[in-house]
């Protein structure tokens, strides 16, 4: 992602990926058709919920944020160069370490993928 714009302590975030025509994965993925990677987006989902899981350790001993598990993970709709993705975290529920978010990727508002990501912290 390329920063978080909204954050409600380590309940929810927003953050967002500006999607240009010069990022390195587009020579392949696909050449003359440029679509995201799925998995980029996932990975983005992903970074969003870190950032939020992490605030609750931002004063004490430095933390890792380990990706776990994704799930319901559904693409609606095509990301392309120019578009402004921004990634919606919503805490559903933590556990020690562990916690799980639903996550939203949209464009102008309209739902290209959705998931359910959960994660660990662990020490540095």
């Amino acid at each position: 992602i390329d920063r978080i714009i909204e954050m409600k302590g380590d309940e929810s975030a927003i953050g967002i990926k500006n999607v240009t025509n010069n990022e390195p994965f587009f020579q392949g993925h696909f050449p003359g058709h440029p679509v995201m990677p799925g998995v980029l987006i996932v990975e983005a989902m992903a970074q969003t919920a870190g950032a939020v899981c992490i605030l609750r350790y931002a004063n004490g001993q430095p933390k890792l944020v380990y990706f776990m598990t994704i799930d319901k993970c559904k693409f609606r709709k095509p990301v392309v160069p120019g578009d402004v993705v921004h990634y919606h975290v919503r805490k559903i529920r933590n556990r020690k370490t562990i916690w799980k978010y639903a996550a939203e990727a949209r464009v102008n508002g309209a739902l290209v993928a959705e998931a359910e990501i959960s994660a660990m912290i662990a020490d540095k």
